[in-house]
């Protein structure tokens, strides 16, 4: 009996607990739609009388897409030349960038191939104005990319074809691989404007011989890059080879050049995105081998010999001796020297015989300049 008693008492426990739990729950629910209705009352007050809601609009506004595509969806993004020519690109990011070659080559879109005309100088262009009247009038056909030393900073005003045209750059030294990462710099900063096609390298002594339109049609219609890639077996040539570079160079392959040079789109694709010649030349190529002097003549002479047509387009005087070319200034300008500038060679062009053999001079002083803008524009052609 007293056991019976006992599960009784049990049972009933039971069933008072079980109708506890249910009024626990309705009091548990009910205290938490009354914290919703206080939260929800306490958010429409501060949404009405704070303004939250523009502060909630206003950071939503600022927030940019990491990918602008055009509203039009056209082609024009990536056959845009940059807008700015500084970026925070290295040198192995920019050769990189500039060695992206579309696979279909014919353009999708009208073309009209530019002339870029790459500067290398250590700072100033005293010449600038003679090449601010040169290219007047032919925009559209050229661009502009001046490497100078790191610390220069150009003050030319917003009129100017050189206006923010400089590239980022770093100390070059003569001689030296510098020099040539400094020419590949300004390659590479050039291709990325897919409408130059021609690239012309060039110093602060530099001149045009001749007006924009027969420069750019002389460019254009050749068969060929000019670029100097002889074989010289003097001293000054093959003596600057060394043993260590074959079998990748061998000294029947081994070539000397003038740095100034021209060459098109597809050669300066190859010179900027070369990782096979560069290594070897850095390590055995340096004074008294001037590097400058060798690898590209070398390297396109190996990759693509028949399309150079073995000289620059630059003149230089060397006759007076020396480790460097003779410089000429205000006394020099004269009608008769620069028509034997000029005229008063013989080369092949296209493979056959012109005596219109360069478009470029140089080395001219700061004081050239005066009596070179004051010659007879009908004589100069600009």
């Amino acid at each position: 009996m007293q056991s019976r008693a006992m599960s009784l008492e049990e049972g009933k426990e039971r069933m008072n607990q079980s109708k506890g739990l249910p009024l626990r729950l309705l009091r548990l629910l009910v205290m938490f739609i009354a914290v919703c209705v206080v939260f929800s009352v306490i958010s429409i007050y501060t949404f009405k009388h704070f303004g939250i809601e523009n502060v909630v609009t206003t950071m939503s506004s600022r927030l940019q897409p990491c990918y602008n595509e055009p509203e039009d969806g056209s082609l024009k993004k990536w056959i845009r030349p940059p807008s700015n020519l500084i970026h925070n690109m290295s040198d192995k990011e920019l050769f990189w960038r500039a060695s992206l070659v579309p696979r279909i080559k014919k353009y999708p879109f009208e073309r009209v191939p530019k002339i870029a005309f790459m500067f290398l100088t250590k700072g100033p262009l005293p010449l600038a104005p003679l090449w601010e009247r040169f290219l007047k009038g032919h925009e559209g056909l050229y661009s502009i990319y001046v490497h100078s030393l790191p610390s220069y900073q150009a003050r030319f005003p917003p009129s100017s074809v050189f206006y923010k045209r400089q590239i980022p750059s770093q100390v070059s030294e003569w001689g030296r691989m510098s020099m040539c990462d400094a020419e590949r710099r300004l390659l590479a900063n050039a291709l990325l404007d897919i409408s130059n096609e021609w690239f012309i390298l060039l110093s602060e002594s530099c001149i045009p011989l001749f007006k924009f339109n027969f420069v750019y049609n002389y460019v254009m219609k050749s068969k060929y890059s000019f670029m100097g890639a002889f074989d010289d077996p003097g001293p000054y040539g093959r003596g600057r080879y060394k043993s260590n570079m074959a079998p990748l160079v061998n000294i029947t392959e081994w070539r000397k050049g003038s740095q100034w040079f021209e060459v098109n789109r597809k050669l300066a694709i190859s010179i900027v995105e070369d990782t096979t010649f560069y290594p070897i030349f850095e390590q055995y190529c340096r004074p008294p081998c001037y590097v400058d002097e060798h690898y590209f003549p070398t390297m396109l002479t190996i990759l693509a010999g028949n399309t150079l047509a073995n000289r620059s387009i630059t003149w230089v005087d060397w006759s007076r001796g020396g480790a460097h070319p003779a410089t000429f200034g205000r006394t020099d300008i004269r009608e008769e020297f620069l028509n034997r500038v000029r005229d008063g060679h013989q080369c092949l062009y296209n493979n056959k015989n012109s005596s219109v053999c360069f478009l470029f001079a140089r080395k001219f002083s700061p004081s050239a300049l005066e009596p070179l803008l004051h010659m007879d524009s009908k004589f100069l052609g600009f």
